[in-house]
C-alpha cells in the first residue's frame, strides 16, 4: 500500500474510520490505536509516576492533520488541542502546499546551552579570557558526567563566555554548549553545569550562583519553507494580502503577539501530542522572536518572481525522543510511532512545518473572508454541545445559529428547544 497523507474527505469520516486509516498508515498495534483514543484516560499508575500529588489525568482532543509532505515524505501529524479549526486549517494549508512539493526543512545540530552565572567579579574581561584559556579543562570535566551521551556521539562541544551588567555589578556568564542528540537535554545539561561550577570558581576567583539550562536554544534551530501557488490560494490579490498581513506583524508588536500565537497553535499541539515540553518551546520561540530587542514574527512571507507566495519559519526547537513523557505516556508513544520519525531533529522540523502551515492559513483567512468564518463554524459545534443538544439535532442547530450569526449559548439553547417542540 502506498503511504500518502493526501486523504480526501478525511474530516467527513466517522472517528472509527479515521482511526483505522491512522492505524494502517502508522503500522500501529491494537493497543497503540486504543492509546490514541484515550477516552478512558491513563492507567492510574502512570500519572502517579509522572507528577507529584497525582489524582488522575486530563484529556485533550487529539486530531490528525492530513496532507503533509515534508522533504518528499508524507506524514499524518497528531495534534493535541482544544481550539476549533486549528487541525483543519493546518491540513488545508498542507494540501495547497503540495502543488509545489510541500514543505522543505532543515535544522542545526541538537546543541543546548547550559548557563553558569559567576558573581563577585571586579575585572570581568580578564576573567572571561582566563576561562576561555581553560576551555578544554571545562569541556573534559563536563563530558565525564555522561558517558552514555558521549557514546551516542553527543557531549559538551564548546563554551562561550559573556559579560553582562546588572544592578549588583558585572556577571560573567559561561555558556556550556552541549550536543544532546535525541534528548531534550535539560537533565544532562544541568548535571554538566553543576559539575563544572567549582572549576569555574577556581579559575575566576568569583562565586558561582545559578547553574541551569537556557530555553533560548539559539544553537538548536528548526527551519521550514513552502511555496503556495497564487492559483491555489485565490490569486495575486490573496498573495499580496498575506504579505501585507505579515508586514503588519513585522511592524507592530500588538499584532505580532497574535501572529506568533497562531504559529504556536500548530507547534504546541504537535509538541503536546508527542509528550514534549511545550512550555520550553513557547519560551524559546518568544524569546527568539525578541532576540534583536524588538518582538518580531517567527515567519516571513514574500512573493517569488513568478508571483507565488513563499513562506519561511525559523525558531528554537528543543524536542526529544528519549526520556520524559515521550517514553512513559502511551498516547505520546503511539503518536511518535505514527509520525515514524527517526530522530529529534526530524520531529522538530515537522513541528516547524506545522507552525508555518498554521500561520499561512490564519493570514490567508484574515486576508480573504476574515478569521471568523471558518473558526466560528467549528466553534458553533462546541457551543451546541455545551447546551446538551441531542446528537441528532447538532448539525441542524449549528446550521441555524451560524446562518443567523448568533453563535451564543442562549440562542443555541432556544433553537434546541424550538426544534425539540416541533419534533414532538
Amino acid at each position: 500500500m502506498v503511504r500518502t497523507s493526501r486523504i480526501e474527505g478525511f474530516y467527513k469520516l466517522s472517528m472509527e474510520d479515521r482511526l483505522k486509516i491512522v492505524k494502517d498508515f502508522g503500522g500501529l498495534t491494537d493497543e497503540e490505536a486504543l492509546a490514541l483514543i484515550g477516552f478512558q484516560g491513563l492507567d492510574p499508575s502512570i500519572p502517579d509516576k509522572m507528577v507529584e500529588n497525582a489524582i488522575g489525568s486530563f484529556a485533550l482532543p487529539l486530531g490528525i492533520a492530513v496532507n503533509f509532505a515534508v522533504n518528499g515524505r508524507d506524514y499524518l501529524v497528531p495534534m493535541a488541542i482544544e481550539e476549533p479549526s486549528v487541525v483543519a486549517a493546518a491540513s488545508n494549508a498542507a494540501k495547497m502546499a503540495r502543488e509545489r512539493g510541500g514543505f522543505f526543512t532543515s535544522s542545526t545540530s541538537p546543541v543546548m546551552i547550559g548557563q553558569v552565572q559567576i558573581v563577585g567579579i571586579k575585572d570581568p574581561s580578564r576573567v572571561k579570557h582566563l576561562i576561555l584559556e581553560e576551555k578544554q579543562k571545562v569541556l573534559d570535566l563536563a563530558n565525564k558526567q555522561d558517558p552514555m551521551l558521549i557514546k551516542l556521539g553527543g557531549g559538551a562541544r564548546d563554551i562561550e563566555v559573556r559579560v553582562i551588567d546588572t544592578p549588583r555589578g558585572p556577571n560573567v556568564i559561561v555558556h556550556l554548549l552541549v550536543d544532546v542528540r535525541d534528548a531534550m537535554g535539560a537533565n544532562a545539561v544541568n548535571t554538566m553545569a553543576e559539575a563544572v561550577a567549582p572549576l569555574l570558581e577556581g579559575i575566576s576567583g568569583g562565586r558561582v550562583h545559578l547553574r541551569i539550562l537556557s530555553n533560548l536554544a539559539t544553537h538548536r534551530l528548526a527551519r521550514a519553507r513552502a511555496v503556495w501557488s497564487k492559483e491555489s490560494i485565490g490569486g495575486e490579490e490573496v498573495v499580496d494580502g498575506v504579505i501585507d498581513a505579515y508586514h503588519f506583524a513585522d511592524s507592530d508588536p500588538f499584532r505580532c503577539a497574535t501572529h506568533n500565537k497562531g504559529i504556536m497553535n500548530g507547534i504546541d499541539s504537535v509538541i503536546i501530542a508527542t509528550g514534549n515540553d511545550w512550555r520550553a518551546i513557547e519560551a524559546g520561540a518568544h524569546s527568539y522572536a525578541a532576540r534583536t530587542g524588538s518582538y518580531k514574527p517567527l515567519t516571513t512571507f514574500e512573493k517569488t518572481p513568478e508571483g507565488d507566495l513563499v513562506g519561511t519559519i525559523e525558531l528554537p526547537m528543543a524536542v526529544g525522543l528519549v526520556g520524559g513523557a515521550t517514553k512513559v505516556h502511551p498516547t505520546a508513544k503511539a503518536c511518535i510511532k505514527l509520525l515514524g520519525v527517526k530522530g529529534a531533529q526530524e520531529l522538530g522540523e515537522i513541528a516547524a512545518a506545522v507552525g508555518l502551515a498554521q500561520n499561512f492559513a490564519a493570514l490567508r483567512a484574515l486576508a480573504t473572508d476574515g478569521i471568523q468564518k471558518g473558526h466560528m463554524t467549528l466553534h458553533a459545534r462546541n457551543i451546541v454541545a455545551s447546551v446538551g443538544c441531542p446528537p441528532e439535532l447538532v448539525d441542524e442547530v449549528c446550521r441555524i445559529i451560524v446562518a443567523e450569526k448568533k453563535i451564543r449559548m442562549d440562542r443555541a439553547q432556544e433553537v434546541v428547544e424550538e426544534l425539540t417542540r416541533k419534533k414532538k
